[in-house]
């Protein structure tokens, strides 16, 4: 029965902001695309103002 809670629980989470930064500098096409990404992530643009 905690199993089955176990995996209801784990798809519900939200994934950390580490975890969705990482995804979005994954989905990069080029080396380009990915040190533009990168300079978003790191002035907090991607963020979005938090």
């Amino acid at each position: 029965m905690f199993g089955s809670f176990r995996k209801i629980a784990r798809s519900l989470r939200i994934p950390s902001l580490a975890e969705r930064e990482m995804a979005y500098l994954n989905g990069a096409r080029d080396r380009f695309d990915l040190e533009y990404r990168q300079r978003q992530v790191d002035r907090g643009l991607f963020r979005g103002g938090l």
